[in-house]
């Protein structure tokens, strides 16, 4: 990370109360912060490209609803590094203004992966308007700032202490093991010795076979592929770019040995970022 003596600049997407910031401030923990919130993705990306904040942090994946594929896509425009994540536990609530209940609700506001993520609760109140908003975070604080007993918002407990909301239903997620792994964007590569896991970008020629090839040298290399997502090539209809994490260290002669082989296969090759690999809460808690 940064000079430990000089006081960061960190921005996350949402706002105080989101899980972004949750994972943000797992990630910096106790350290003096100059912090910025911002309301798109391509915010938080473009402000680290530009040199306004020193690391970003910004959803990627979400183990109900899957990979978050702006995302991916801005990494590559803005050409970020990938330099640390974080896993977060997501409990989403219905939260209304103090003296609302359940009944009064006609209107929910949310970023449309709270959205995703409770779809069996929400099927079950089709009379409701589900307006998509910034984030979750941002969702309650516009529910706060209305004062309306028919409004509600997505949200998670931190964002109902911070502005001030009553729970009218909890945990309406649909699935208990519900979490978002968050991604620490810098504007380079960090490699230390705990770095464990590479995340990289492949393109490979558009033939039968070709990606089954590629992926063979994650087998015979010993490096575990932990996640692949694909996203359209512009101009090139039907030809893909596949984003892929895979445990590993470029410190190891033998994992350098194995990108090697695998880049001279690829028309397209690029390494986003070794990075610590974050447990997450279960298993924080069983080494406990």
């Amino acid at each position: 990370m940064a000079d430990e003596m000089k006081k960061l600049r960190v921005g996350c997407y949402g706002a105080k109360g989101s899980y972004t910031y949750e994972a943000m401030e797992r990630q910096f923990g106790e350290r003096e912060r100059e912090e910025h919130y911002y309301p798109l993705f391509e915010d938080v990306l473009k402000a680290v490209s530009e040199g306004a904040i020193d690391y970003g942090v910004v959803p990627i994946e979400n183990s109900s609803t899957g990979g978050i594929t702006e995302v991916y896509d801005l990494i590559m425009k803005y050409d970020c590094a990938v330099v640390g994540e974080q896993l977060i536990k997501i409990e989403h609530n219905l939260l209304g203004v103090p003296g609302a209940t359940i009944e009064d609700i006609d209107t929910v506001y949310s970023h449309p992966q709270g959205f995703a993520q409770c779809r069996p609760f929400f099927n079950e109140h089709r009379d409701w308007t589900l307006k998509p908003y910034f984030s979750t975070s941002r969702s309650a604080e516009k529910v706060a700032e209305d004062g309306k007993k028919n409004q509600a918002a997505v949200a998670g407990r931190a964002a109902a202490k911070l502005y001030g909301l009553s729970i009218l239903k909890e945990n309406i997620f649909f699935n208990d093991s519900n979490c978002t792994r968050f991604f620490v964007i810098g504007p380079h590569m960090e490699i230390t010795e705990k770095s464990d896991k590479i995340t990289l970008v492949i393109a490979v020629r558009h033939e039968p076979g070709a990606l089954y090839h590629v992926l063979g040298y994650f087998f015979y290399g010993g490096m575990n592929m932990t996640h692949l997502e694909s996203r359209p090539m512009a101009g090139r209809p039907f030809e893909y770019f596949f984003h892929i994490d895979v445990t590993g260290r470029l410190m190891d002669p033998s994992n350098q040995h194995t990108l090697k082989g695998l880049e001279s296969m690829c028309t397209y090759f690029k390494i986003l970022g070794n990075y610590p690999s974050c447990i997450s809460e279960e298993e924080r808690k069983e080494q406990r």
